[in-house]
């Protein structure tokens, strides 16, 4: 049976800032980059159809030589510019239009581009009312999550950290999303809820070990590390391997959850074992917040 061996990290040959360092300046470049995507777009993140409103066609373009060719052909088939064309399988495409756009008009033309094989429509009102719905999902989940996390603790420093990491965790994926292009969709968001999941999961993990179990705190943080720093990889390989799964068949929404989760992941590491120990030593030996 192969194991996965992790290596003792040598805390005490670094203080707490240069822990902190990396962490915060992560999280510092992610605000600015959603800041900047706010100041540009007048919304935080790139929404999708459900949020937005409009209309979404899926056209079979059997007979087409290459994507390029269909995608063509789809843009110069309809009066309107669309706002995206993926491909989802073999030869199908979806093509996005925004809110406004005519919708009898749009499956006329697209008959005569293609297969006409299913069309759906959203309202910009009600796209509107499931984005209110969705971020307030998130927002309920993470106040939840820290009003846990401080009955579950009961001191403000090692709550604290445990919030930090979860926000940072969901930050962090949601600037990557704006830079490559990944929209925000109600199963993104599903995505970004299981990211609060696993970030308190892991930092409780940390913070039990070094506040209620006995032995010295590097000893501690190396005994949760063996554990977290393992189920986290064995995590991001499944979702490393979902994701090229879901490319190679054309499964645009798994894709993206896999790369929100691996990117997630990724953050978590860091943050727990970086972020998370530094405020935890200085807690532990200073005395911050008791």
């Amino acid at each position: 049976m192969v194991s996965l061996a992790v290596p003792d990290v040598e805390y005490d040959e670094y203080d707490n800032r240069q822990l902190l360092v990396i962490p915060l300046v992560v999280l510092a470049v992610a605000l600015c980059i959603i800041g900047g995507w706010y100041v540009m777009t007048g919304s935080p993140a790139n929404l999708g159809l459900e949020f937005t409103g409009g209309t979404e066609i899926r056209i079979g373009m059997s007979g087409v030589d290459s994507t390029a060719e269909a995608r063509t052909q789809i843009r110069q088939g309809f009066d309107a510019d669309p706002d995206s064309i993926r491909e989802v399988a073999g030869q199908v495409y979806v093509v996005s239009f925004g809110a406004g756009a005519d919708t009898s008009q749009l499956e006329a033309q697209a008959t005569e581009i293609g297969e006409l094989r299913a069309i759906e429509q959203v309202s910009a009102s009600f796209g509107a009312g499931i984005q209110t719905t969705a971020l307030g999902g998130v927002a309920v989940a993470f106040l939840a999550m820290s009003v846990l996390v401080f009955v579950l603790f009961r001191t403000l420093v090692p709550s604290l950290a445990v919030v930090a990491s979860a926000f940072s965790d969901i930050v962090v994926p949601v600037a990557v999303m704006n830079l490559i292009g990944i929209e925000m969709t109600l199963g993104t968001v599903a995505a970004l809820l299981m990211l609060i999941g696993y970030s308190v999961d892991s930092d409780i993990l940390l913070n039990n070990s070094v506040l209620r179990r006995t032995g010295d705190f590097y000893e501690s943080v190396h005994r949760a590390m063996r554990t977290g720093v393992t189920m986290t990889l064995t995590s991001m390989a499944a979702m490393v391997v979902m994701t090229i799964t879901a490319a190679f068949f054309g499964i645009d929404l798994l894709r993206d959850i896999g790369i929100i989760l691996v990117v997630g992941l990724c953050t978590d590491l860091m943050n727990t074992y970086l972020l998370n120990v530094s405020l935890l030593r200085w807690y532990k030996y200073e005395g911050v917040g008791r």
